[in-house]
């Protein structure tokens, strides 16, 4: 009698221990540690993040990474090969490890500091693309018929118009007014050739990528607006009284942030090509401030005779897109339950 009441006692005890079990809540991960999770376990994505990583770290602090100044001169020393030593005495001793340029520049310094050019362009141009595009695509994706006609009116105008033609024409305008004389240039446009010239013409160079960057940016974010705000969380939202500017940043907003982050990921490649470009063809920064764009065009003519003035710059923008391009692609998966499960 008394080994059965124990045993009962026992399952009793089983019995709600399990249940305490079950109720007990459980931790769930969200969307943003799945993707996480699922990143960090590709090791092709692991070594994009680190060469990204040092290459923001080297964009940073420039001037302790390089061995020389991006404008120190030697004219004694020009065109050397790549692991040659300096002749010049003021320069006595340094080994220029990529070899010089037609001034007697270490390559690699000009290098290091090119990285700061780039990096700035691929993280303030996303920046700048997700910012403008995502708001403008909330107010435009919310608001009525009449006003998202128009908005969307504007975008179609601007998207149009070829992007990297339009990109030039607006560095071309920028760069026309930096030339003008003081007399001849308003308070605002002093204070933008300012900017300019303390950022060694990066500036105009970050209003012309984002200037037209922002473009598919919008549409996508006002593509995804429409697809939510019909749904019935908004819909209760709206009827229990919720203002539409907390809808759009409680309730639309955090869905439609994961397409726009991938869109945005993708896109950088983009904008650090059009840095190239632009600095390739001197819209870009302005010298002595050096562009691994620029450095490509003042290299590519001596191709033969001195080809490591090209291949470094060339090698380090053709890396630095390649590692970007692998992390959208691996972030879009990671964001897409329908590929991360398989």
């Amino acid at each position: 009698m008394s080994s059965s009441t124990h045993a009962d006692a026992t399952q009793a005890d089983s019995a709600q221990s399990d249940l305490d079990l079950s109720s007990a809540p459980r931790r769930t991960r969200g969307l943003w540690r799945d993707t996480a999770r699922y990143l960090l376990h590709d090791p092709l994505v692991v070594a994009c993040v680190l060469y990204i990583a040092t290459l923001v770290v080297v964009s940073v602090f420039p001037d302790t990474i390089a061995p020389l100044s991006y404008e120190q001169t030697s004219f004694r020393d020009k065109l050397l090969s790549p692991g040659s030593i300096a002749t010049s005495e003021k320069l006595a001793g340094h080994r220029f490890l990529l070899g010089s340029d037609r001034l007697g520049r270490d390559i690699l310094s000009r290098l290091v500091y090119g990285t700061r050019v780039s990096i700035a362009v691929a993280f303030i141009g996303s920046a700048v693309s997700f910012l403008i595009g995502v708001g403008y695509g909330l107010v435009s994706g919310y608001s009525s018929a009449r006003i998202d006609n128009l908005m969307m009116r504007l975008v179609d105008v601007v998207y149009g118009y070829p992007t990297l033609i339009l990109v030039i024409l607006l560095q071309v305008y920028l760069t026309g007014i930096s030339q003008q004389e003081a007399g001849q240039t308003t308070g605002l446009q002093r204070v933008v050739i300012g900017l300019d010239n303390r950022t060694g013409g990066l500036f105009f160079v970050f209003v012309a990528v984002g200037a037209v960057s922002w473009l598919n940016m919008a549409r996508l974010t006002r593509g995804q607006v429409m697809h939510f705000r019909d749904q019935e969380f908004v819909q209760a939202a709206y009827a229990v009284g919720v203002p539409d500017r907390l809808i759009l940043w409680r309730h639309l907003l955090p869905n439609v942030l994961g397409p726009c982050i991938v869109a945005g990921t993708l896109a950088i490649p983009t904008y650090i090509y059009t840095e190239a470009f632009l600095s390739f063809i001197g819209l870009g920064v302005q010298p002595p401030m050096p562009s691994w764009g620029g450095m490509i065009s003042k290299g590519y003519g001596a191709m033969r005779s001195a080809p490591h003035l090209i291949f470094p710059p060339a090698l380090a923008l053709f890396l630095t897109m390649l590692a970007f391009n692998f992390l959208g692609d691996a972030v879009r998966d990671a964001m897409d339950p329908r590929i991360r499960h398989r």
